[in-house]
């Protein structure tokens, strides 16, 4: 048996490819006028298929903003943008009640987080009530104004980009809104070749985007998305993951126990899970395999994960230790009988 059909389980193919080359094209579009930065596309379109919010992590002048511009026009989305600022209210995210004089009655004006894709610049120079502000929508996709629930539109997906850079006038983010990013994904710079595509893009004329999807089929895709198969033995391997990032003793890491102050919560394991099931999406096939877990672990685990001070000391990072639990971790190599 090959390792293909081992892990597909009983899951038809149907148009699976057909789903895959959608995203494809997407994907093909949005590079005609990104360069470079292939990961961090990936990671936006798996957060996309998935329904995950993304933290982005890159030095000021990377693409991040012309990413999620772009990629809001080639799928036909409602695009916003959020500068955070020290100064910035609640009601500047998802908006207030205003008194409306010719009326004599009170209108909801509603903010710029109804949108498809939305874009946090500098997310942690805003304060701790501004962030706040993001917990609701980002869980529950709705926001509540004086007491009346709307809903933002679907699908809706958040991607906040902080500088690592300056830390002056910044607010470390709520553990609480840090857990609810699927991912956190960092942007590093393009090679010298991809650089200088850029600039003669730049000094070249317009690119004219092709719409290649609009929002209803971006959310037929992310159903689609949902049926994937996911075998219990790699359910099973992601547990151990995780668990071991909170009681790494118990996999034969007692060394890592006293560098590691908070383990990942079990929404990293569902993380975990739903984007490997959105990375198969992309490669074309139903069905999930150990290395689409392997390929998800850092991006998904490295913001949950809390570090002691003698680790910091000793000058770890969480992906050295993600990695090196990743390595003991024993990877399946059958799947489970499917009455198991």
């Amino acid at each position: 048996m090959s390792e293909n059909s081992q892990w597909s389980g009983k899951q038809p193919i149907n148009s699976q490819h057909e789903h895959a080359a959608k995203m494809q094209s997407i994907l093909y579009e949005v590079k005609r006028v990104v360069v470079g930065q292939d990961t961090f596309l990936e990671r936006v379109l798996i957060g996309i298929l998935a329904g995950g919010h993304i933290l982005i992590e890159g030095v000021p002048g990377l693409a991040k903003t012309l990413t999620v511009n772009t990629l809001a026009k080639v799928v036909q989305g409602k695009f916003s943008r959020i500068q955070f600022t020290p100064d910035l209210l609640p009601a500047d995210l998802i908006g207030t009640r205003i008194y409306n004089q010719k009326t004599s009655e009170f209108g909801t004006v509603l903010g710029p987080v109804f949108a498809n894709l939305l874009l946090a610049d500098e997310i942690n120079r805003a304060p701790a009530k501004v962030q706040s502000a993001l917990l609701e929508v980002m869980q529950e996709r709705q926001v509540t104004i004086a007491g009346q629930t709307h809903r933002v539109p679907s699908p809706f997906i958040v991607l906040a980009t902080q500088n690592p850079i300056e830390t002056e006038g910044t607010y470390p983010l709520p553990e609480a809104q840090v857990d609810r990013f699927m991912m956190k994904v960092i942007v590093g710079y393009p090679t010298e070749t991809e650089e200088f595509v850029i600039v003669e893009r730049q000094i070249g004329r317009a690119i004219e985007l092709t719409s290649m999807a609009s929002t209803d089929e971006l959310a037929q895709l992310q159903q689609t998305c949902k049926t994937g198969y996911v075998d219990p033995a790699l359910i099973q391997y992601a547990v151990k993951i995780v668990a071991a990032t909170r009681h790494p003793e118990h996999y034969a890491l007692s060394e890592l126990t006293p560098l590691i102050s908070f383990g990942a919560s079990p929404r990293g394991t569902i993380s975990l899970i739903e984007g490997a099931r959105a990375l198969a999406f992309l490669r074309g096939r139903s069905y999930v395999l150990p290395q689409d877990i392997q390929d998800l672990v850092l991006d998904v685990l490295r913001h949950r994960v809390v570090l002691s001070y003698e680790a910091i000391a000793q000058g770890k990072t969480t992906d050295d230790l993600l990695r090196q639990i990743l390595k003991a971790i024993p990877v399946p190599t059958q799947a489970l009988p499917l009455d198991a």
